[in-house]
């Protein structure tokens, strides 16, 4: 379900050698890809943006235990970054998600069904190494 963007359509950091330069085109960008690939390490970069940038809101396995759904539902004019979607989003919060108005969403994960998502807005991380940088940015997965 194709939302242009809430909170921002670019989002960038950097961390030693390492860049993220993400464009986001809708509200929910779903972010699939093989192990290995980076997408872990990126939520990790943008977790550590999240504690400049109080727009962004980061979630992964280790929330499963505490109280992100409330957390998510309460939040307005957010980034939420969700690491670990399949483990951490049962149907209820994929439907929520899917919905919500309010807030901008990157997830990560393997599976994107129950979200609405068109095939255009499910994207892989691309790495590509320019003058010794690595940077991390987002190509159609289909």
């Amino acid at each position: 379900m194709k939302i242009k963007p809430v909170v921002t359509n670019r989002i960038q950091t950097r961390h030693t050698s390492f860049q993220v330069d993400l464009h986001l085109e809708n509200n929910i960008t779903f972010l699939c890809g093989d192990s290995g690939t980076g997408r872990s390490t990126v939520f990790s970069f943008l977790k550590e943006l999240s504690a400049e940038d109080k727009r962004i809101k980061c979630f992964n396995y280790l929330d499963w235990n505490k109280s992100y759904k409330s957390s998510i539902k309460r939040s307005k004019g957010k980034l939420i970054i969700i690491d670990n979607a399949d483990i951490l989003l049962d149907d209820a919060m994929r439907s929520y998600i899917a919905l919500d108005g309010n807030n901008q969403y990157i997830i990560i994960g393997r599976n994107p069904t129950g979200l609405l998502l068109n095939i255009d807005e499910v994207y892989e991380l691309q790495n590509e190494n320019v003058d010794g940088i690595t940077l991390f940015t987002l190509k159609k997965s289909f």
